[in-house]
């Protein structure tokens, strides 16, 4: 048993009984590496990584492999879900040295934490070779590695800003940058598959999202189906859990067929606001069994009982990639019987399997209605034997052994599947939804947030680690979302609470851009600012955003000021690389089509705000009180029609049209692309 023994991450915890003398991030494994003159090993992983239980388990468990990482180094081993910013640095050294990234991530330290050598998995043989290697190495040529971790300390240390040749700015308006935008990103899509033209295939919300908004604002009903038809072949794909609901991380096909079959928390909340706005366009039910499913799933497998969601569900169960989730033919025969014929052609089931060692995944390429009609049955009939089938189907996979679990909770990534639940709210009108992320915020605030910080990590009632600008930036969203769709203030005076801590604390006055970690906080060889959009999006796009709407919503320009320079300072770059620019790119759409700045006030208001917000309006926000009120700045001086009753009031800049009562006059005064 080593010194993870005490930690709450499940991560650390599966490495607490490795014969490796283990260390978690900390003075006393720093200081202990700076007294014995010993090279630092980090390896950094997660729970739900494949490659990390396999390294584990021919490596870390191994006495052999084990004794020489003892002798020859100070061993560190870090989560990188509660240590982005210490992973975020890392791999970009591993990266800087030319070599692969992912993780497993097996980076060599100089005593003094800068990083010499790295790199991901390796098998036992290749393993215990460089570990002798890099031991000699130290012994014999310390003062060469120290000469080269220098040069990547110092490429480390260039900040982002410089690297990418940023710096914040006024805007230069242009709409001909938003058609070159999506130009260059619709050269990138799979007209085959959907998605990005590119292996293994990531869901990438941010790109979507920015594609659908810019659609509709340009109505551009080709662009539109476009997402669509990435939307559906995501959905229908493996990657997919047809039984149980909820997304995979990423397929290892170009036809999001067979998946690394770890679920995140952070895709699935993505998803769930990607398919309700999908829903809410469309009024294509296909979009909404995504949203039911997963939301079900949710709440059946990762739903805490204070009201957190758990981080994420392995890919192995058994010690076997997917088995939870695949089928023998000879299963599924005894299983559904007569229904077999049809049910082979909806998921591409084969008798020796459609996949690796003789089983199925659960694969679609027709949709209901194809099959339907092939054989001779309505689609509400075929819909309603599906849902039979799945019910028992999943009664069956529930008897076996389930994947592992992280069960730690994590504020960033719960806000992402709070927006989520507050999106699939306005697209249902479902107040069971709103409840779940109503409860899941309150849960943020009063167990994570203390002594006015708000903490990352929660579990058996402890918090720990001091959030990132993630978990603020996402907290903020989604208490903006929440108040827009509970009309209580509570929520936005919270938003704007850590939006305030955020300025202060995190914010580089000399880039106009706010550092990943709080550079007050603790000393780290380098203090990074994440920029690009990746499969969650960029801190500072996301903060640069809720800059932008809160001051719509307080009337308080410089958080407006803050955010248009910043995007400002992006612009050059989201034209170049929109690719990974796409949450970047919703703001400039947000910035070249004037934000509405929509308020309801007077009797009915919660039902017309629920109407308006249900028919989803991209570049709005909105506030509605059945009272008259001062409280928001967005609400006051508005009134109620001369029977109290609800007037809907457009506003751009302070500056309102003629107050309405129905959503169609609402919606005729909302601005797009011209």
């Amino acid at each position: 048993m080593n010194r993870l023994i005490h930690s709450q991450s499940p991560y650390l915890l599966q490495h607490a009984h490795n014969p490796v003398d283990w260390y978690p991030w900390g003075e006393e494994a720093l200081e202990k590496a700076k007294k014995e003159n010993k090279p630092i090993l980090v390896s950094i992983g997660y729970s739900a990584c494949h490659w990390c239980h396999v390294m584990e388990r021919e490596s870390f468990e191994d006495k052999v492999t084990a004794d020489l990482m003892n002798e020859y180094f100070i061993c560190i081993k870090i989560d990188r879900e509660e240590r982005p910013d210490l992973d975020n640095i890392y791999m970009d050294a591993v990266q800087a040295m030319g070599l692969q990234g992912g993780w497993p991530l097996n980076v060599f330290l100089m005593p003094n934490q800068k990083p010499f050598y790295g790199g991901t998995y390796f098998k036992n043989h290749q393993w215990k070779g460089l570990l002798a290697n890099i031991a000699d190495a130290f012994a014999k040529h310390e003062d060469q590695l120290a000469e080269s971790a220098e040069g990547f300390g110092k490429s480390l240390a260039r900040r982002e800003t410089e690297k990418y040749g940023i710096s914040a700015g006024e805007l230069d308006f242009d709409p001909d940058d938003l058609a070159e935008i999506s130009l260059k990103l619709n050269s990138q899509f799979d007209m085959e598959w959907g998605g990005m033209n590119r292996v293994p295939k990531f869901p990438m919300p941010a790109i979507w999202l920015f594609t659908l908004d810019y659609a509709l604002l340009s109505k551009n009903e080709e662009l539109k189906d476009k997402v669509f038809f990435t939307l559906k072949k995501i959905g229908m794909g493996g990657i997919y859990d047809h039984l149980r609901g909820g997304f995979a991380r990423y397929s290892v096909d170009g036809e999001w067929f067979a998946p690394h079959f770890e679920k995140m928390l952070y895709d699935n909340g993505q998803l769930v606001e990607l398919y309700a706005k999908a829903y809410q366009v469309s009024g294509d039910h296909f979009f909404l069994e995504k949203v039911e499913e997963t939301i079900a799933w949710l709440e059946a497998e990762m739903l805490q009982e204070e009201g957190g969601f758990h981080a994420a569900q392995d890919a192995d169960s058994d010690g076997v990639e997917g088995k939870f989730y695949t089928w023998t033919y000879a299963e599924l025969q005894e299983l559904v019987g007569d229904e077999l014929p049809w049910l082979k052609k909806l998921y591409n089931l084969k008798p020796n399997g459609n996949w690796e060692d003789g089983v199925n995944i659960l694969f679609q390429t027709d949709s209901y209605s194809q099959i339907a009609s092939e054989f001779g049955m309505s689609e509400e009939e075929i819909k309603k034997k599906i849902k039979q089938i799945k019910k028992s189907l999943l009664e069956v996979r529930n008897q076996r052994i389930f994947p592992g679990k992280d069960d730690k909770i994590l504020s960033g990534w719960n806000a992402l599947m709070s927006s989520g639940l507050l999106q699939a709210y306005h697209a249902t009108g479902n107040h069971h939804y709103l409840q779940l992320a109503l409860n899941n915020l309150d849960f943020i605030k009063e167990k994570l947030y203390q002594k006015d910080l708000l903490y990352r990590s929660y579990k058996n009632g402890h918090y720990y680690t001091p959030a990132f600008l993630e978990d603020y930036a996402q907290v903020i969203k989604a208490n903006m979302m929440a108040f827009e769709a509970s009309g209580k203030l509570t929520y936005l005076e919270f938003a704007q609470k850590l939006s305030d801590y955020c300025l202060e604390a995190f914010y580089d006055k000399s880039d106009g851009f706010f550092f990943f970690n709080n550079p007050k906080a603790e000393k780290l060889i380098a203090d990074k600012k994440e920029l690009f959009d990746n499969v969650i999006p960029a801190s500072n796009s996301v903060m640069a955003r809720n800059l932008h709407r809160l001051s719509i919503f307080t009337y308080e320009e410089k958080y407006g000021e803050v955010a248009s320079k910043m995007l400002g300072g992006m612009k050059s770059l989201i034209l170049k690389e929109p690719g990974f620019l796409c949450n970047w790119a919703s703001f400039l759409l947000e910035s070249l089509v004037p934000t509405a700045e929509i308020g309801v006030v007077g009797q009915g208001a919660q039902e017309k705000a629920l109407e308006i917000q249900r028919s989803y309006q991209p570049n709005a926000v909105i506030a509605w009180s059945e009272n008259m009120t001062e409280t928001a700045p967005i609400l006051s001086d508005k009134k109620p029609d001369s029977d109290g009753n609800a007037l809907i009031y457009v506003c751009f800049d302070h500056t309102c049209q003629k107050p309405v009562s129905s959503i169609e006059e609402t919606i005729s005064q909302l601005p797009y692309l011209a």
